[in-house]
């Protein structure tokens, strides 16, 4: 099983072309691209017009350093309910599945639009999630990427805690992805976020099946906080989702999304905690593959 991780912290903190080095260097089969700073920065080399020569030479550093693009994350937040800014997040969304392509992604993760309070707007978010899917269709067909959605969650300011939000179960994900209608359209599990929500992750891996399961982001958090930290440093039962991908037949690949336990080290230790990463990732991987 193909294992890699996101290049978000590594971007951020060394440059994209020596993140994707370290990566490599580290033991990881590929990498996951984080489009993240395309909503932060205006000089963003992707948001600029030579992207295209930008996303070709990471793809080069990638080949020469042994490593493959496997899947990216688009920016986000996927909208704001204002259209203006909502029409140029989609344009910012449709220019990084094309440099996904470029380097070499199958798939793109992105996340539902759900800028509005789910408790009282769930059938009016699956309406224009719906809308908002099929619109990239074209887009994945042209490019030949396949855009991933994901479940979400949201924050209750009054009650300070985690609520659900779009995708949260797993009846209203596969309904998702069957209304879009299109090969084009699958389904990322965040390991994490089914905690936040409360949710059986084995249940909700059975639910989805092989067709709907096509990419993981996999984290451990104590089911109160987004913490996006390794596995085996929290709360998840990691045995539940190994024992679930086993039984569905899963054939995606296994992405780890854990860059806040990259985050807690000094630099000059970064490349030691990596490696931590990947052999925990490694680990977890063969699992899934053993009988």
């Amino acid at each position: 099983m193909i294992l890699s991780t996101q290049t978000d912290f590594l971007g951020r903190a060394y440059g994209e072309a020596e993140a994707i080095r370290m990566l490599a260097k580290a033991g990881f089969d590929a990498y996951d691209f984080s489009f993240f700073p395309m909503f932060e920065n205006p000089e963003y080399p992707i948001n600029g017009p030579d992207f295209r020569e930008y996303a070709q030479s990471l793809r080069a550093v990638a080949e020469e350093a042994g490593i493959a693009c496997n899947q990216a994350h688009a920016p986000f937040a996927s909208s704001t309910g204002d259209p203006e800014d909502d029409d140029r997040r989609f344009k910012a969304i449709v220019r990084s599945m094309e440099a996904a392509s470029i380097l070499g992604a199958k798939v793109i993760v992105v996340h539902p639009k759900h800028h509005l309070p789910y408790i009282t707007h769930a059938a009016e978010l699956q309406k224009m999630n719906e809308e908002f899917y099929k619109r990239l269709v074209p887009y994945c067909e042209k490019f030949g990427v396949k855009a991933a959605c994901e479940n979400m969650w949201q924050e209750n300011p009054v009650a300070n805690r985690i609520i659900d939000s779009a995708c949260s179960r797993p009846q209203e994900f596969c309904a998702y992805i069957d209304q879009a209608d299109s090969p084009w359209i699958t389904g990322c599990l965040d390991v994490g976020h089914t905690a936040l929500t409360d949710e059986d992750l084995g249940g909700f891996i059975r639910a989805m099946g092989p067709k709907r399961l096509q990419a993981l982001h996999v984290h451990d958090n104590d089911f109160l906080e987004d913490s996006h930290t390794m596995p085996f440093t929290c709360k998840i039962d990691f045995s539940a989702l190994v024992t679930a991908l086993k039984e569905i037949g899963y054939e995606g690949d296994f992405t780890l999304e854990a860059d806040h336990f990259l985050e807690k080290f000094p630099l000059p230790l970064v490349p030691d905690a990596l490696a931590l990463l990947h052999k925990t990732g490694r680990f977890l991987a063969d699992q899934c593959e053993k009988p």
